[in-house]
């Protein structure tokens, strides 16, 4: 398994996405995602993970926050390669990407009907703090679970 960096607007990045967001849709009975989309304009690491044959397995993204500060992404590895360790490895990477831009602090919004995300974030040192940025002014705000960790310099 290995990481490489793609751009957000590339075709695998934006067809992991999509999936991504019709499973969130599913477990959530089709609501929307709080706060604002990630965009080309604004994420500014995009990591793919890739299984030894190549096939694209998983991604993760960055957008920054401002400060010494980036929110976590699209977290998403497809079922198929789920129970490997590729979330752990895309977590780390985008950790360590945050670190090389001079970010500090990893935040992240996530939501109750997802225990393996919860389970991921906590197990990884995330600790849960209340909204931040755009989620303060979301409408379904509340819905949602959101998480800080110090990541520390480079």
């Amino acid at each position: 398994m290995r990481l490489t960096p793609a751009a957000w607007d590339d075709a695998e990045v934006q067809r992991l996405t999509t999936a991504q967001q019709a499973e969130l849709r599913a477990r959530y009975d089709g609501d929307t995602e709080p706060g604002t989309p990630p965009s080309a304009a604004d994420v500014s690491v995009v990591l793919v993970a890739r299984d030894d044959d190549g096939t694209v397995v998983g991604c993760g993204a960055l957008r920054a926050l401002g400060g010494d500060a980036a929110e976590v992404k699209r977290m998403y590895v497809v079922p198929a390669a789920r129970g490997r360790g590729v979330s752990k490895l895309l977590l780390t990477g985008l950790e360590d990407a945050a670190r090389g831009r001079g970010w500090t602090t990893l935040r992240l919004e996530t939501g109750p009907r997802q225990p393996e995300a919860i389970a991921l974030y906590e197990g990884a040192g995330y600790r849960a703090i209340p909204a931040f940025g755009a989620y303060v002014e979301a409408p379904d705000a509340g819905c949602s679970l959101y998480y800080e960790r110090v990541i520390g310099p480079a």
